[in-house]
């Protein structure tokens, strides 16, 4: 049995890990931790799935490191530099390993990847990415973890920068760049999680869209990550993309 530990316990994704752990038959529901509970009650967990807040994942992370526990991070807020501030971190920590999701689903993880496959054949690349308003970063980790893939594909291609004659524009009216890819985010009651990668050329648009219409979409995901979380290898991995088979 794994013993898995829930920190972000009492919240949307938290309560939905947590049932689903519950259900599942080589598992075990260890310490439900929340806002203001000591991180004492995940003791003995073998992993711990974090889906708290950006401001506090970091910490929280290298918490369960130092407990000896293998954190399974779906909180966003995850750019390069912060990704690597905790590859840095997991560095001096030798044996060590962390996973940091950006997006539980299956068909995000093959949405990002058709956008990097796709990438290199076209001229211009845009992300826009659309939440429920309750959501506390912007952009997505999902959306930056995807524009970070196709700016590195179109890199390896030998392509340039996107064409773009804007010469004035009101501030965010052109989203925000990762490597060089604009990224828009959109927060809007009634939504869920979904993403749109356009991908432009001479006289055709490609749109590779995802929706999660439930969070009950990311469970699945969720337990590949827990399953597959002890055969890691030592450090920090990003993504669902080796457990599934596709890297």
């Amino acid at each position: 049995m794994i013993r898995v530990g829930v920190l972000g316990a009492k919240g949307r994704m938290g309560s939905e890990v947590c049932r689903t752990v519950e259900a599942a038959p080589d598992m075990e529901l260890g310490g439900q931790v929340d806002v203001g509970d000591s991180r004492e009650l995940l003791a003995g967990s073998d992993v711990v799935v974090d889906f708290t807040h950006p401001d506090a994942v970091i910490d929280n992370l290298m918490w369960c490191i130092d407990q000896d526990m293998i954190p399974i991070v779906g909180t966003s807020g995850f750019d390069e530099p912060r990704l690597a501030e905790v590859d840095g971190l997991l560095a001096e920590k030798h044996g060590s390993r962390a996973l940091i999701v950006p997006n539980f689903s299956v068909g995000a993880v093959l949405m990002m990847r058709f956008a990097a496959q796709a990438a290199p054949f076209f001229e211009s690349a845009e992300v826009i990415e659309l939440h429920h308003a309750g959501k506390a970063d912007a952009p997505s980790g999902t959306s930056s973890r995807t524009a970070s893939m196709i700016s590195k594909a179109r890199h390896a291609a030998g392509m340039g920068a996107p064409p773009d004659a804007t010469a004035t524009a009101a501030e965010g009216a052109r989203g925000t760049e990762v490597g060089g890819v604009h990224v828009h985010s959109i927060r809007l009651a009634g939504l869920v999680a979904h993403q749109e990668v356009l991908l432009g050329g001479h006289g055709e648009v490609l749109t590779i869209r995802h929706d999660s219409l439930d969070r009950a979409s990311f469970m699945p995901g969720v337990l590949v990550a827990i399953r597959g979380a002890a055969k890691l290898p030592h450090g920090l991995t990003v993504g669902l993309d080796g457990l599934l088979g596709l890297s």
